[in-house]
Order: structure tokens, then sequence, then C-alpha cells
């Protein structure tokens, strides 16, 4: 059976398991406790399984997989149906850049672990760690938003009717952006599409929503 050493709060796991989820894929999990303080030496050990000390990752009978989008990959791969990428080439490149607006630009720069070295390490104030956050999230989801508006498939979610790559990495984002009270005023079709996102049971379930 794989096993996913994730966190709950993650936003990076959040879209493995909403995968695992709408595939119906058997799976058991590790929790990794990256946000409680005090558990270095948890942490330190779970570079066994992680040199990066990152969630998630994603054990294959002993065969360790690393990186969300990776591991998304190649679940869809193994596992495709639902097919999480559109059939043409063209459609594909368009959904996996709207998966990296997020992935590869946002959230790297408003994530716990940028956040807290700007505060601890470098003395900035909470209110400038605060404002450093909206200030890119409210930029790269701005320019999700127009590729959505602007791609040739219009539907429910980023990319028509069908759950995709993109939708994995927008409906995280938007718990970053809540949890931060990111103003998200101009946002509005993001926002629709993420309500429509949380009526599917996977994302429901799966979600790295958790109460405070």
């Amino acid at each position: 059976m794989l096993t996913l050493h994730h966190s709950q709060k993650s936003s990076a796991s959040y879209r493995v398991r909403v995968v695992l989820a709408m595939k119906g894929i058997d799976y058991r999990t590790a929790d990794v406790p990256i946000f409680i303080a005090g558990a270095d030496q948890q942490r330190a050990t779970y570079k066994s399984v992680n040199p990066q000390g990152l969630v998630p990752s994603l054990d294959i009978g002993g065969d360790i997989l690393t990186q969300s989008l990776a591991i998304v990959e190649y679940l869809d791969e193994k596992y495709p149906t639902p097919p999480l990428l559109p059939a043409s080439l063209e459609d594909r490149a368009r959904v996996r850049a709207m998966a990296y607006a997020v992935a590869m630009e946002v959230q790297p720069l408003q994530g716990t672990g940028v956040l807290n070295h700007m505060r601890d390490a470098l003395g900035q104030t909470q209110e400038t760690t605060r404002q450093w956050a909206h200030h890119w999230i409210r930029k790269g989801l701005g320019a999700l938003q127009d590729l959505v508006i602007r791609a040739p498939i219009q539907g429910r979610y980023c990319y028509g009717d069908q759950v995709t790559l993109a939708d994995l990495c927008l409906a995280p984002q938007m718990v970053n952006a809540r949890r931060l009270s990111c103003d998200l005023t101009g946002l509005e079709r993001l926002v629709a599409i993420d309500r429509a996102l949380l009526e599917l049971p996977a994302f429901k379930t799966a979600t790295s929503e958790v109460p405070a």
C-alpha cells in the first residue's frame, strides 16, 4: 500500500490528497510535524525519507517520490481515470502553465518557511511579512485569473468542466490566501472556481483548511 508522508496544513500535501481521493487510490498516511514547534528531532529524522525535509513524499514500496506536482503527474499516469490533463498537447501546456503559475511563482514566496525566516532571521515585523505575502499572492492570482479568462476552453473550473492540474494548485493557494487574510477583491472568477471545487468530495475531505 502507498504511504503518504504529509501534513494536514500543507498546501502541497493537499494537492496529492485530492488526487488520491479523486482516483480512489488506497493509501495510508504518516504525519510529518513541519508546523509544530519543538518537533526538531522528528523533522530531522524525516530527512532520511526526503532530503529536502518537505512534504509531501509518497512511499511506493520503499521507492520514495517527492515534490507534489511530480507525484501528481506520476499518479495521473499510473491511474489515468479521471485524467488531470486535457487531451491535446496545447491544452495540456496551458493547464500546466496555470498550475506552475501558482506552484512555482506564488506558493514558494508566501510559504510558512519563507515568512518565518523573514520574521525570525531577518527581523521583519509580522505586518511586513504579511504585506509581503499579500503582494505575491494577489499578483500571482491576478495573473492566473487572466490566464483562466483568456483560455480557449471555459467552464466551471480553471480549464473547462473537468478538474485539472490547475485546480489542484488553485484550491490550496486559496486556503493560504484566506489563512493570511489576503484581500481577494477583483479575483471573483477564482473565488467562484474555488467554491465549486469545494463542493466536490475529494476537495472537501482533502483540504488543508483546518480549524485554528
